[in-house]
């Protein structure tokens, strides 16, 4: 069956390239009243969704070559003026316009279409700057600015992510995330174009903080749940792009509330060829970590800084800097917590009394030099980056529990309340001890080239990358766990955990890539074809031997343009193969196993996009169906957000599923969607049988809706809601997943906020009182808005009177109210 497939797409391939090229040209000017306006660029949105930036010359001339028979929407880059028409041209049509924009209304005078050439010009440089149409199916635009109310509060753009149909996440103080059944580590990350990293000891998402990206300085987002293309990294699930936003003029922008302080400063120079964007964030998770059954003293502090400078030397040469200081101090003392837990007719409260306390810090420098040379046809890019993290774990921690009956203590009113004459303790009590004096210090140093070449009529594009990474690792840890029972240490040998161990390492990684894209036109009909591969070479010093691997990829996608309807198909499938981390490196006993080989997904996504109108709205709905046959298998056991590796690759697995995302506007320039998700993914260690992975997320719908009060328009609101099924675990982490296997309650969770817009680009512009000012809202955000009791792991103590361990669930966040208010001016 194979076989007939390969030929199949084979004689598909030949037959593809024998279709005529329909194209025609876009020819005209842009004018705008008022003095110190000047257009440099214009934007090209197309019908499949591509995204062409245009620069225009010294009198707002264009010229570019567009598909025919394809609305193409025209843009101003930097100017309000709306152009409210889009243009479809016939094959082999040269067609002249012309924009005049004043008080940001355009008005456009359309040639007919037998117009020439203008005269002495030239074709405009064009740069593919989003691409989100069939050339990058795999990678599907999030409108940021439509959702940012919704980021604001948490100040995570992994607030929206986790809504996205594949995106799963039972934790909402963490941004960390799982995609298709792949582990946090299977993630990739970039910001203009760099890849990012993320912290290594943190084992809960109350220590996080703050996610990398930050929501105020993003332009455009991106994400990919699976099936991307070589040009992207050696991980096994996901991409997340962001590119933040260049400035086109100078502003401020700030942000307040409960939960913590932005501001974000626009800096553009006099003759807008040096321009940064600096953002400061501190965020303090108190608020969200209070809860009335637990009174322990939180003090956790997370701030950054990031920044972007971008010099343009001339058209050809630019230089950009990206930067990052991040510092997280997290401060823990618990006192007393009152937990219930159980079923109907069988509830019981445990009370815990602690001794101790717990403090953490997690610092880190990142830095980027980026050099960008363009031409008409070529984009070459050098990028040298450097990361260092130093993170610290302390923690000292007594607990001990007194377990009581609910129905006992609720039906005897003298039950554990008579201090002078107390009733006998029938459950039991425990005692816990927790030690930890665990640091961590890594620095990589890495060197990027990396290029794109059109060819022909731009309808033929080659990308190419070569990569340099060196990671010296500094590892020290040392902790231990006791537990006993009524003052007694229990005689099982699982009472004790203790790990003592310390590396230094150095890995270093060679990486390069390849990849030809092509878009085909018939006379109804545009395909993309995309084929690519990535090479990666690595060593570890501590004895491990030089490992090599090749990962192909590649992708179709046919849009039948002649169709009334707007669709699209397409399908992905390649190996793709993730050399170890650091983390993968490290076995449950602290020991280091040098010669780990790559983990392996073979992975095929078979995906459908649809655009139809409802209500005069226009939405779209994308469903993918996917399977992955992962072979070599590191597994591992999740605790919070703790990943513990078994340091082999000893197992198999397989992922399958289907994910469908409705969305469309029901307000102007605001996204709002469902997303609905069902997967299975198993593992199979040492041929023992195929049990659930960590990640076996079986269900899993998000909703994120966003309108207004047609009475007050000024008012909006949006409801952010997720349900998640039962994750497996909550058993003990020294448990034997074969011989105890459960699952964690459904986790589910809604919140809701409201926003009063006294000032922004549609409203408000007439008030004498914000004159000055770009953007003024007030908003009340509601978290887990039905208070639900989500738990994310279990404390398990064991009661020496019936020999048994009772498991205690780890609650998450409370219902909680927050406010904030937004200023740019």
């Amino acid at each position: 069956m194979i076989h007939r497939l390969g030929i199949t797409l084979l004689l598909l391939f030949f037959c593809l390239n024998t279709y005529a090229q329909d194209r025609a040209i876009l020819q005209g000017k842009v004018v705008v009243e008022g003095e110190g306006e000047k257009v440099t660029n214009i934007l090209l949105v197309l019908k499949s969704g591509a995204i062409h930036k245009i620069k225009v010359n010294a009198k707002g001339e264009f010229y570019v070559d567009v598909p025919a028979r394809e609305a193409v929407d025209v843009k101003i880059i930097g100017i309000p003026c709306v152009i409210p028409e889009a243009f479809v041209l016939h094959p082999n049509e040269i067609r002249t316009i012309s924009i005049h924009c004043q008080e940001g209304k355009a008005v456009v005078t359309t040639a007919v279409a037998e117009d020439k050439p203008l005269e002495n010009n030239v074709m405009q440089t064009v740069e593919i700057v989003n691409y989100t149409g069939s050339f990058d199916r795999d990678l599907s635009s999030v409108n940021l600015h439509g959702v940012g109310d919704v980021i604001a509060g948490s100040n995570r753009l992994e607030t929206v992510l986790t809504t996205l149909p594949g995106v799963n996440s039972n934790n909402e103080l963490s941004s960390q995330y799982s995609v298709r059944g792949g582990s946090f580590d299977e993630n990739l990350i970039y910001v203009n174009g760099v890849e990012m990293y993320r912290p290594f000891l943190i084992r809960s998402g109350k220590q996080e903080g703050l996610s990398f990206v930050n929501p105020a300085m993003v332009e455009n987002v991106s994400f990919s749940a699976g099936g991307f293309k070589a040009r992207y990294g050696d991980k096994l699930s996901s991409v997340l792009e962001v590119d933040y936003r260049k400035p086109t003029e100078n502003k401020v922008q700030l942000q307040a509330s409960f939960l913590g302080a932005g501001a974000t400063v626009d800096l553009v120079s006099k003759d807008k060829a040096l321009t940064a964007i600096i953002g400061m964030r501190y965020h303090n998770n108190r608020l969200l970590m209070n809860r009335k059954d637990d009174d322990g003293y939180y003090k956790p502090s997370f701030m950054d800084t990031q920044t972007v400078v971008d010099y343009t030397l001339d058209e050809n040469w630019g230089f950009s800097f990206i930067g990052n200081i991040t510092g997280n101090h997290y401060k823990y003392e618990p006192n007393r917590a009152t937990v219930a837990f159980g079923g109907v007719g069988n509830t019981a409260t445990v009370s815990i009394l602690y001794n101790g306390k717990e403090e953490d810090k997690y610092s880190s420098l990142f830095g980027a030099l980026v050099s960008t040379y363009k031409t008409d046809r070529d984009k070459i890019e050098a990028v040298f980056s450097a990361y260092h993290t130093q993170e610290k774990e302390y923690y000292d921690i007594e607990a001990s529990y007194l377990v009581v009956d609910q129905q006992e203590y609720d039906s005897d009113p003298l039950f554990g309340k008579d201090i002078e004459n107390p009733l006998p303790i029938r459950k039991g009590v425990a005692s816990q001890y927790a030690h930890a004096r665990n640091n961590y210090d890594a620095l990589s140093i890495s060197a990027e080239v990396k290029g794109r070449h059109l060819i022909g009529e731009a309808n033929t594009s080659l990308r190419w990358g070569a990569k340099f990474i060196r990671e010296n690792i500094k590892d020290r840890l040392s902790e231990w766990e006791l537990m006993d029972s009524l003052g007694y240490i229990l005689p099982n040998k699982h009472e004790y955990a203790s790990l003592h161990t310390q590396h230094t390492v150095d890995i270093n990684r060679v990486m390069a890539y390849g990849e030809w894209n092509k878009a085909l036109y018939s006379q109804d009909t545009k395909i993309t074809l995309n084929a690519g591969a990535r090479i990666h070479g690595w060593k570890m010093s501590a004895g491990g031997k030089t490992k090599l691997v090749v990962s192909p990829r590649a992708q179709i996608a046919i849009d039948p343009q002649g169709w009334q309807k707007q669709m699209m198909f397409s399908l992905a499938f390649g190996l793709y193969q993730q050399p170890p981390s650091y983390r993968e490196y490290r076995g449950f006993d602290g020991t280091l196993n040098p010669d780990l080989h790559a983990q392996k997904a073979w992975v095929a996504v078979l995906g459908h996009h649809y655009g139809f109108t409802m209500w005069d709205k226009k939405f779209r709905m994308q469903t993918e169906v996917y399977y992955k046959n992962l072979q070599e298998v590191n597994i591992y056991t999740l605790d919070n957000v703790r990943m513990r590796y078994v340091a082999n690759n000893d197992a198999k697995a397989y992922v399958y599923g289907a994910d469908l995302r409705l969305y469309g506007e029901f307000i102007a320039g605001t996204e709002s969607w469902i997303s609905v998700g069902v997967m299975k993914t198993e593992e199979n260690y040492q041929d023992k049988g195929y049990i659930a992975r960590p990640t076996d997320q079986r269900l899993k719908f998000g909703l994120l809706f966003q309108d207004y009060m047609p009475s007050i328009p000024n008012l909006r609101l949006y409801l952010n809601a997720v349900y998640n099924t039962g994750l497996p675990g909550g058993s003990p982490s020294y448990v034997d997943p074969y011989l105890y296997q459960g699952r964690l309650r459904d986790y589910k969770r809604a919140d809701i906020g409201f926003n009063y817009v006294f000032k922004d680009e549609k409203v408000g512009q007439n008030k004498r009182w914000l004159q000055g000012v770009e953007q003024l809202q007030i908003g009340v955000e509601i978290y887990n808005v039905f208070n639900v009791a989500n738990a994310i792991t279990n404390t398990w103590i064991r009661d020496l009177n019936s020999s048994k361990e009772i498991a205690i669930p780890n609650y998450m966040t409370n219902r909680t109210f927050n406010m904030k208010i937004a200023l740019t001016f």
